[in-house]
C-alpha cells in the first residue's frame, strides 16, 4: 500500500539535501538527476501496484 501521509523523520533536512544535490547543475542535468532518482527509488520499492498508484497520484495531484 502506498503511504501518502507524511513519513519523513526530518522533512526539512531531507528537502534541503535534495535541493543541495541540484546545486550547480544545468536545467537538463537537474532533470536527468530527477529521472535517475525516480528510477532508483522505483527499483527500491519494486512493487508494481504501489508504483502504479504513485504514478497515478503524481499525474493527478488533486487525488492525494
Amino acid at each position: 500500500m502506498l503511504i501518502t501521509t507524511p513519513n519523513l523523520a526530518k522533512p526539512d533536512e531531507t528537502y534541503a539535501r535534495l535541493i543541495a544535490t541540484h546545486d550547480g547543475l544545468s536545467e537538463g542535468e537537474s532533470h536527468a538527476l530527477n529521472a535517475r532518482l525516480v528510477l532508483i527509488l522505483m527499483n527500491h520499492i519494486g512493487d508494481d501496484m504501489v508504483l502504479a498508484e504513485a504514478l497515478r497520484l503524481a499525474r493527478d495531484p488533486g487525488a492525494v
